[in-house]
């Protein structure tokens, strides 16, 4: 066979290969009833609604995992990273939910060093075996949540491309610019907790995190 013949037949099978090797690999599914450790402040804990309509409750319900809700109210990530050692030997989660630094952000807190925090909570999880997805975090402020412009700090979205992690973008952004999805401009009521946990169900399932049923 002449090379440009086979170079014409042999050059769709490298396009697949390239597409192939350019996808994101899919992650373990996490059962029904295994352990998911939900870190994070105030928005997790459930603060303007009741801990029975908090967000971890409501993934729970949705995906049948053991959700452990480890919000504290108030909390940092440096808090959260100290928190961490201790719940993991507790709760051994196969799947630990990041959803921490709000509160870095409201006290104008460096963000070389929430950047850090974060990193190290995130590499403390895997290095106990528990695979890690990473939520999203907005810059919330009164102002900015009435004037329904929150977006996710950037660094979230480093740190799913730097340490390879799934990401949960913009999903607390969305109910926190929504009045009607909120308790006050910084938490979210039961609605928007409701739907908060939908759209991080939703993500798990797209990274292969969650089997939900079709």
């Amino acid at each position: 066979m002449p090379i440009q013949r086979r170079s014409i037949l042999f050059a769709p099978f490298c396009v697949a290969a390239l597409a192939a090797c350019g996808r994101k690999p899919r992650l373990a599914a996490v059962p029904a009833g295994a352990s998911v450790l939900a870190l994070g402040d105030s928005i997790t804990w459930g603060t303007g609604a009741t801990p029975e309509t908090s967000y971890p409750a409501a993934l729970a319900t949705l995906t049948g995992w053991n959700v452990v809700n480890a919000g504290v109210p108030g909390d940092t990530s440096a808090g959260a990273l100290a928190r961490l050692p201790e719940l993991l030997r507790q709760h051994s989660p196969q799947l630990v939910l990041v959803s921490i630094g709000g509160n870095d952000f409201l006290r104008r807190l460096g963000p070389a060093e929430t950047r850090a925090n974060i990193r190290g909570i995130c590499q403390l999880a895997a290095a106990a075996g528990a695979q890690v997805l990473l939520v999203g975090v907005p810059e919330a402020s009164a102002l900015a949540a009435v004037a329904r412009s929150l977006s996710d700090h950037p660094l979230y979205k480093e740190l799913s491309t730097e340490l390879k992690l799934p990401l949960h973008p913009g999903g607390w952004a969305a109910v926190l610019g929504d009045p009607a999805l909120r308790s006050d401009p910084i938490h979210a009521n039961a609605r928007g907790y409701a739907e908060f946990a939908r759209g991080l169900a939703q993500t798990a399932r797209e990274v292969g995190l969650w089997a939900s049923p079709r």
